[in-house]
């Protein structure tokens, strides 16, 4: 793992060390697809992380006066899914955030670390393509705008330099005039990656289509645009024949491989299947009927923005990771190297919160890092310095249960009781957040936590339990 570890207080910080450090050092705000690549091998020779998640006036998202939005660098996938300027003016760009990973995943992974990992198959890619995204890099040698179509020179790879740092996320607001979508197509309802996905933005004379936006993910070395597809559909109404003709055209694009998750030809007939969907819903002005209006996001009542500076700390085998964990101070002198999950487990000796996977996939280990629950196995140890940590052994009190544990056992919810802690901590944190949660709100919360004994219906209902003796007092 990495030997340094820097929680930065500004950028000019971060740009000098990266000129010092070059291609041992890298960049994190979430970590959670570096964290992975690490343990995997896949990045190799990292020595030093500069952590920029507590730099204030990174996670904003603004629109300037000529009409374009700005993502910063620490905007998170369910800043996204929670922003109304979004909603209104870059639909296709909240869906796909919204189905990214589960409420703790999106709570951490950020958008701008989802284009600089460079998979095909991530899932903001497409949208961003399509509406004509560039992307800020600086260094201490200057900045310079890349348009995003020209940021990615193969599977895993970009233009950016050893010592650039991404600033800015920039594409025009669509207008009225335009429509949109973003369509994932996986192997499961969450917590999937992307077999393929698609992104369609429309622009419209009355019901005559005048431009066109078709970007694919996870089926060629990079998101590509169905170019005859867009062309295509100019000059067109969206009837059932066009539709169909141009769903045609959009498979014709594809080059997708075979692997171990689906076949070359699989793909390429849902390509068809997926183009033919997305514009029908865009002819229906359907495509935004199942994105739920206020979705969960297990944020409780913070707005997980970063407003207040962190002093500056470097993290090594010599330093202190000072924090609190439950209330209680902490002061660990070994773990610099390590995931928070265990630097809980191994040197806070707090075992309530289970390693089930250690992939960010099964959410036993999902605790309260700052106010939002997150997964402590894609959390460097060393972000605990200065932070707030709740694990499943804070959230009751010295004589009595939370009402969620409670629930969970008079429901009859606690099985090989593994699992256990992290679904009462996404419960606990969905109850802040909603005093009356919907059946379907449930599902949501509970969306990053897997049961591999029998199932989730005790589950469902030890929590809605709960929320209905939260209700009643």
């Amino acid at each position: 793992m990495w030997k340094q570890y820097i929680n930065a207080s500004s950028i000019e910080e971060v740009l000098g060390v990266l000129g010092e450090k070059k291609a041992s050092a890298r960049v994190v705000a979430g970590a959670t697809d570096l964290i992975l690549e690490m343990e995997r091998g896949v990045r190799k020779g990292i020595e030093t992380l500069v952590d920029i998640s507590r730099i204030p006036g990174l996670d904003t998202i603004a629109l300037d006066e000529e009409g374009w939005i700005h993502i910063g660098p620490n905007v998170t996938h369910n800043h996204c899914v929670a922003s109304a300027l979004l909603r209104e003016y870059a639909y296709p760009l909240v869906r796909a955030a919204w189905e990214v990973g589960s409420p703790q995943i999106r709570n951490r992974g950020t958008v701008a670390g989802n284009l600089i990992t460079a998979s095909p198959a991530n899932d903001t890619i497409s949208p961003l393509m399509a509406l004509g995204a560039h992307v800020t890099l600086a260094s201490t040698r200057g900045s310079r705008e890349v348009a995003l179509q020209d940021f990615y020179t193969g599977v895993r790879k970009t233009v950016m330099a050893e010592d650039e740092m991404l600033t800015d996320i920039s594409f025009p607001a669509m207008k009225t005039s335009q429509r949109g979508t973003f369509i994932k197509y996986a192997l499961r309802r969450a917590q999937a990656i992307s077999l393929l996905n698609i992104t369609l933005i429309l622009s419209f004379d009355a019901d005559r289509i005048n431009a066109a936006s078709i970007t694919l993910g996870a089926v060629a070395p990079t998101i590509i645009h169905a170019d005859a597809a867009e062309s295509f559909l100019v000059g067109q109404v969206l009837t059932l024949g066009v539709i169909e003709q141009a769903a045609e055209l959009t498979q014709q694009a594809a080059r997708p491989i075979s692997d171990v998750r689906s076949s070359k030809s699989y793909r390429e007939n849902m390509v068809r299947v997926m183009a033919r969907r997305g514009l029908q819903s865009l002819s229906a002005r359907s495509e935004k009927d199942d994105l739920p209006a206020a979705p969960i996001l297990l944020w409780g009542k913070s707005n997980h923005i970063v407003e207040n500076p962190t002093p500056s700390s470097t993290i090594n085998g010599d330093a202190r990771i000072s924090t609190r964990i439950n209330g209680v101070g902490y002061e660990f002198t070994t773990g610099q190297e390590k995931t928070l999950l265990r630097l809980l487990r191994e040197d806070a000796h707090l075992v309530g919160t289970k390693e089930g996977c250690a992939e960010g996939e099964c959410g036993a280990c999902t605790v309260y890092l700052d106010g939002v629950a997150v997964m402590a196995c894609m959390v460097p140890a060393p972000r605990a310095n200065n932070a707030e940590i709740v694990t499943i052994e804070g959230i009751s009190g010295e004589d009595d249960l939370h009402p969620v544990q409670q629930a969970f056992i008079d429901a009859g919810a606690v099985q090989c009781g593994y699992c256990t802690p992290g679904f009462v901590m996404s419960a606990v944190k969905l109850l802040e957040e909603r005093e009356n949660p919907t059946k379907n709100e449930i599902q949501q919360a509970i969306t990053g936590n897997l049961c591999r004994c029998t199932g989730y219906y005790k589950i469902v209902e030890a929590i809605d339990r709960a929320a209905h003796h939260q209700e009643g007092g």
